[in-house]
């Protein structure tokens, strides 16, 4: 515990700001005993409440709540009730907070701290950390489940007179000099950074603490491990001195096109303090363009080891200087004739995250855990007011080489390295890329946080969305510089828009509401049946079929004039409303076929699956939506279909056999498979392959023939290098009168009149992927083989 006297952490003569007997109070709830700190912890991180009460108490603490797990012991029986979400909060945060060093936290949960000398002017604080520069005030505001948070006009409005009250009263009972930091803490409540009452709590001075915020602490800390302070404190502070003593290094000033930079050697200790990296995360969404990857944990503690070591790195780290942050003044010498570059001495102003590292954040933060973190120093070069295009164009162009950047990492990137692109097409992949950040980064959307966007992990991949919007019409598509033809007039992008920027914006504004709109008509209809909508609609091939069948939907609509780019969002649901009830009534009731058939399906294929059997669903209901993909899968469900084409092929590859064979045999006799010698090499070998492959599975030795291991191909080689040979018997045809067949494609030469023995061969590839009901065949399959089947003089059975 603290227990230095309140008249030690007074100046002289100075007039307390609270009553002594409050400080000394306030010290009592703060502890750095580390073993006490570490039993909390351990309490804290904890689930459940737990006790051991006497087994004639337990009944009626079963009723409270309570229940038994474990062994019960010889006297006592153990029980846990799980804790409030209130509680569970508080504790996450205070926990999060230990792990990120701090050895001084609040060990008593009624910490109130006076923000005036009035005795009734306090306020309950959470959660309290103090180390020897910052102390945290955290207050924590939860829901049980994801909830519009309430107004906080009136609190934010009267926290700047409280926070310099907190000052004083901290100054007082904990010694003077350190910053203080108010943090709002909250979880499951949708309050938007860009709200007014966020707005408030800046400006007086507070950090909002978000469900964001609080993710990407943990990823911090999971990565970085004892370095995720310095990352941390650059968040909370970003921007707040240090101390006023500016750092003064001697420096070079150069010009790179119209950039200037600067090239100087810092100590890690200090650029870990200045330094800010931008990881591609919600927390840091108001610092777009992001672009940066958490580090391996393994990796970190490996430079670390090898700079203590003895090792170094000679190459530069990377600093862009924000000078509406920090100005940063150069006092140069006078420059020679012989270069544009001058010596001088750069004054850095020693605040928290002024300087964002593009590149060199594994040394940096390879030094935080070295004993050289103070004496090493590492060179840099600084550039000043580099555009955020500039700065990610620099970052990509570095890591080119490197190691791969994540699926997720680049779909969320693409919003800022296309936005102004030259090219159409790019346009629009920036514009996918903002409609699924804009989605899983709205605080008052139903998809907030469930979303991965660049270095954030949730339930929900990118990708299902960025495929899904690329082709459910919604947004139009381009190659080049052109809209592919028919995906712009039921898309929510108005080409009458030269302002392509603008129209953008807008584009994803209508986009965003839309899907938004959708997904909280799920919500409300699965109120009941919470599995049902983790399962087939917040659930990853779920989200690609529901955006799809949403855009299907509403081009369907678009198509009938019922709306249009001018409807609002209310009209557009309005109208599908009927299409997704149905829906959603088929998910809830779902039959077990069904269910196997979408959640037992793996592969590149479940996708389509999922949106196949959701536009079936609405089809059923509404027999006018029947779109041309729809029936297509359809068709290839379709058993007699399937039964019939499959015959139909058997037959004519059967014929197609026995023809060849007899054929060759008439022209060549006994040396016929000598003639063929080649294939007849191939199908040998695989003969001998399949024999081999029975044995090793128990089905013994099996002797194959080697004409039963003809390829398609196999006979399409035979009948053109054989084409127009006839053998002598009378009555007797050419290969060329045989097999020559008009299917469509022309008529005139031979490869028109053998085309379809390559397109048979694709069809019995359908056919013989039995369990694949993608590669069924349609209607018009069936009808080529009857085709192909008469013109070989087939009978029908």
């Amino acid at each position: 515990m603290f227990s230095r006297p309140a008249f030690n952490l007074l100046g002289e003569g100075a007039v307390p700001f609270i009553d002594p007997a409050e400080a000394v109070a306030l010290r009592g709830k703060i502890s750095s005993d580390k073993s006490q700190l570490g039993k909390i912890y351990a309490a804290k991180s904890a689930k459940f409440h737990t006790r051991n009460v006497d087994h004639s108490l337990v009944e009626g603490l079963l009723e409270e709540g309570w229940e038994e797990f474990g062994t019960p012991l010889k006297t006592k029986t153990r029980l846990r009730k799980p804790k409030s979400h209130n509680v569970q909060f508080e504790d996450d945060i205070w926990c999060q907070l230990y792990r990120l060093g701090y050895r001084r936290l609040n060990v008593d949960e009624t910490f109130c701290l006076p923000f005036s000398p009035n005795k009734e002017d306090k306020k309950q604080i959470d959660v309290v950390a103090i180390d020897d520069e910052s102390v945290l005030l955290v207050e924590c505001k939860s829901s049980e489940i994801s909830a519009k948070a309430p107004p906080y006009k009136a609190e934010f409005e009267s926290l700047r007179l409280r926070l310099d009250g907190f000052r004083k009263a901290v100054d007082q009972a904990f010694g003077p000099g350190r910053r203080i930091k108010y943090i709002f803490a909250t979880r499951n409540l949708r309050l938007g950074r860009d709200s007014a009452d966020v707005t408030r709590l800046v400006e007086a001075g507070g950090f909002f603490y978000n469900d964001n915020t609080f993710e990407y602490v943990d990823s911090l800390i999971k990565s970085y491990r004892d370095a995720a302070h310095y990352q941390f404190m650059g968040l909370i502070m970003k921007g707040q001195l240090i101390n006023k003593d500016k750092i003064e290094v001697p420096a070079i000033e150069g010009m790179m096109g119209d950039k200037t930079y600067y090239m100087f050697s810092l100590e890690p200790h200090t650029l870990l303090k200045i330094g800010f990296v931008l990881h591609r995360t919600r927390a840091n969404e108001t610092e777009m363009p992001t672009y940066q990857r958490l580090l391996l944990p393994s990796r970190l503690k490996g430079i670390s080891k090898f700079i203590d070591g003895g090792g170094f790195f000679p190459n530069s780290a990377i600093l862009n200087f924000n000078e509406r942050e920090a100005k940063l003044d150069f006092q140069g010498q006078a420059r020679s004739k012989d270069s544009v570059s001058r010596t001088g001495v750069l004054k850095i102003p020693n605040a928290f995250a002024i300087a964002y590292i593009i590149d060199g954040q594994h040394r940096i933060y390879g030094y935080a855990n070295s004993k050289f973190k103070a004496t090493n120093t590492i060179p840099v070069v600084a550039f000043k007011n580099l555009d955020p295009g500039d700065q990610l164009e620099l970052f990509m162009q570095i890591n080119e080489n490197q190691k791969a950047v994540s699926p997720t990492l680049r779909i969320t990137l693409e919003e800022d390295l296309y936005w102004n692109a030259s090219r159409l097409d790019s346009r629009l992949k920036a514009l996918r890329s903002s409609v699924i950040r804009a989605l899983g980064g709205d605080a008052a959307g139903p998809l907030f946080g469930k979303i991965s966007l660049g270095e954030d992990k949730a339930a929900l991949q990118a990708k299902p969305f960025a495929d899904a919007l690329l082709r459910c019409r919604l947004l139009p598509e381009a190659k080049g510089n052109k809209f592919v033809d028919g995906t712009v007039a039921a898309s929510l992008y108005d080409t009458a828009n030269v302002d392509h920027s603008e129209e953008m914006a807008r584009s994803r504004d209508r986009a965003v509401a839309f899907i938004n709109a959708a997904y909280e008509l799920a919500e409300d209809a699965f109120k009941e049946h919470r599995e049902a909508l983790t399962t087939y609609i917040l659930s990853n091939r779920g989200s690609f079929a529901f955006v799809s069948i949403l855009g299907d939907l509403h081009a369907f609509e678009s198509a009938r004039a019922t709306i249009s780019i001018k409807s609002s969002t209310d009209e557009r649901i309005a109208v599908l409303d009927k299409y997704l009830a149905t829906l959603f009534k088929a998910l809830r009731s779902i039959s077990p076929d069904d269910a196997e058939a979408l959640t037992g399906k793996l592969g590149s294929g479940a996708e389509t699956t999922w949106l196949r059997i959701f536009q079936s669903y609405v089809h059923a209901r509404f027999d006018e939506y029947n779109p041309p993909e729809l029936q297509d899968w359809r068709e290839r469900q379709d058993k007699a279909l399937q039964n019939e084409g499959r015959e139909l092929g058997t037959k004519i590859e059967r014929h197609m056999k026995h023809f060849i064979i007899d054929q060759l045999k008439s022209l060549f006799g006994e040396n016929w498979d000598i003639e063929i010698g080649s294939i007849q090499r191939d199908c040998e070998s695989r003969a001998k392959e399949q024999m081999e492959k029975n044995y090793k599975e128990g089905l013994g030795r099996q002797e194959i023939p080697w004409t039963d291991q003809f390829y398609i191909k196999d006979y399409k080689t035979i009948i053109e290098k054989y084409w127009a040979k006839k053998p002598d018997n009378l009555g007797a045809e050419s290969f060329e009168q045989h097999f020559s067949i008009d299917v469509g494609h022309g008529f005139s030469s031979k490869p028109d009149k053998v085309k379809w023995i390559s397109l048979f061969n694709t069809l019995r590839n359908n056919w013989a992927h039995e369990g694949t009901k993608e590669k069924g065949l349609n209607k018009s399959d069936v009808e080529l083989l009857a085709k192909i089947h008469d013109g070989l003089g087939l009978q029908r059975t």
